[in-house]
């Protein structure tokens, strides 16, 4: 019987060590720490899936330990990699309809983000994303700002003859067009920039100004508010051959899990540029306000610069775009 027993209490064991190794583990790649928004909603979705108890593990690598920022996609397209968060304009060179995720004036404030998200034009963006066998969990947008470092910055007048750094090409074809002289480079290199007098003035993340301590170096910072011209998309992504290859339950927990993640993201995310406007206020910094009639001033030479170079650039620009400036 003692015998019975003990080889009884070996195979459960052994049975249970067999379950344990069958368990789904997906790897999910990120380039931000485990303090920054987008890992936080990763971290939903992989809380959200182990406490389903689906036999589904998610596990994350964050601060750019298992891809380079730019180079998430296209493992994740072919299967390498199962899941990432990133700002989908990284792979703009793929799919350069991409590139309308990180256009200015597209986007005037998060609900209108929220409603871009739920519209024909992120359905037509996913078709193409199913080409590449990727497909969106969690959407998300983010905002930004300006600072200029001797004076506010609220209209395209405001950046005449300025050293000016943006986000993104779409961002310097439209303040070049505005008279500013544009000087490409890393957020994370503004602050030295400014402090040597290279530049006067920068375009970036909500976040990004206030980790990188801009509002030592600035007069003024104008924040997302009511209006904003910088958002940029960047959402939680999928290999779709791998989702579609798990069970009916797995799929659900992902869900569920995505579901829960979104509606965070998109209140973090206000909050975000919130707290960007008290840590300058608190350095003694200025705050300024973009009026719709600003924000529209932006748009007019947006439509002459950024939007014209992407509708001669992109085979079906001129429909995508049209699809996004139909949301309201």
């Amino acid at each position: 019987m003692k015998r019975f027993l003990t080889t009884s209490v070996a195979a459960l064991a052994m049975l249970a060590g067999t379950v344990a190794a069958n368990a789904t583990e997906l790897r999910l790649s990120h380039q931000w720490s485990n303090k920054d928004v987008r890992h936080k909603v990763a971290q939903i979705v992989a809380d959200e899936v182990a406490a389903a108890d689906v036999d589904l593990e998610i596990k994350i690598f964050g601060s750019k330990s298992l891809f380079k920022p730019r180079e998430q996609y296209k493992p994740l397209s072919r299967g390498q990699l199962d899941m990432t968060v990133l700002p989908l304009s990284y792979a703009g060179g793929q799919q350069p309809a991409y590139n309308l995720t990180l256009m200015p004036g597209l986007v005037k404030n998060h609900d209108h983000a929220a409603r871009l998200s739920a519209s024909p034009f992120m359905e037509a963006l996913e078709a193409k994303m199913a080409e590449d066998d990727v497909m969106v969990l969690v959407h998300g947008y983010l905002a930004g700002g300006f600072a200029g470092k001797d004076k506010c910055i609220t209209k395209p007048e405001d950046v005449a003859g300025l050293q000016t750094r943006a986000a993104g090409k779409s961002f310097e074809q439209m303040l070049a067009g505005a008279g500013a002289s544009i000087a490409s480079m890393a957020s994370s290199e503004i602050y030295n920039a400014m402090q040597t007098g290279v530049l006067d003035a920068a375009n970036t993340s909500s976040s990004s100004f206030v980790s990188y301590r801009i509002f030592e170096q600035v007069k003024c910072y104008t924040p997302a508010g009511d209006v904003a011209l910088w958002f940029m998309y960047q959402p939680m992504l999928m290999n779709k051959s791998t989702f579609d290859g798990l069970s009916a339950e797995q799929q659900a927990a992902l869900r569920a899990g995505a579901e829960k993640a979104q509606a965070f993201y998109l209140e973090e995310a206000k909050k975000e540029d919130a707290a960007s406007v008290e840590v300058f206020k608190a350095n003694g910094v200025e705050i300024a306000q973009m009026t719709p009639e600003d924000f529209e001033k932006w748009r007019a030479i947006a439509a002459e610069t950024s939007y014209k170079a992407f509708v001669e650039s992109v085979p079906d620009g001129q429909k995508l775009l049209d699809m996004a400036l139909a949301v309201e």
